[in-house]
């Protein structure tokens, strides 16, 4: 199909449900029904240049997210349609109540913009989840609301901090690397 063409209505329909189901199996962590609208789960985050690939990382990756908040919710602003893609505009949100990879646990909360391309293959396969955002404003927001005359929250603070650098240290996965650009000849 030419990237300038949409596919028909029914089509676009049926990627939208698909789209907001897994948005709603993923608030109500119910990971069998989320993996589910996926044939491969594939999950690439941008910020990160983090990939999770298969079901087994994928589950790791939902684990790990809902140990650091159990209360995630997405709050979705808008939602389109690209000839191969859902493009969803959201607020995501959590209260930092575990540890977040390397950072400890803030008691903060968060609410994040951030945009997720869904993207299908010919067959109408969702293939990948693709999320874009900014860390920091995430970050930021998880250590405001520690008490910076507390020795506690400073210890919390500095452990936060060291957190992110320890995990912002690893080699981007080259399949976010290695792109090639399109031709544009048509």
């Amino acid at each position: 199909m030419s990237r300038f063409a949409l596919p028909p209505e029914d089509v676009l329909r049926a990627r939208e449900r698909l789209v907001l189901d897994h948005f709603h199996d993923e608030v109500a962590q119910d990971w069998d029904a989320t993996l589910a609208t996926f044939p491969h789960p594939h999950y690439e985050l941008i910020a990160q240049m983090v990939v999770h690939d298969g079901d087994a990382e994928v589950r790791d990756y939902y684990r790990d997210t809902r140990t650091a908040f159990p209360d995630q919710n997405h709050e979705i602003i808008a939602l389109r349609h690209s000839h191969d893609a859902v493009i969803v505009e959201f607020w995501l949100t959590g209260t930092h109540l575990g540890p977040l990879g390397k950072i400890p646990p803030t008691g903060s909360a968060h609410r994040t913009r951030m945009t997720a391309y869904f993207v299908f293959d010919d067959a109408e396969n969702l293939v990948s989840e693709r999320i874009y955002f900014d860390q920091l404003t995430i970050l930021k927001q998880l250590i405001d609301g520690l008490d910076k005359t507390s020795p506690k929250d400073l210890v919390t603070l500095l452990g936060a901090l060291r957190g992110a650098l320890t995990m912002s240290a690893g080699a981007p996965d080259p399949r976010l690397v290695d792109t090639t650009p399109p031709t544009f000849d048509d």
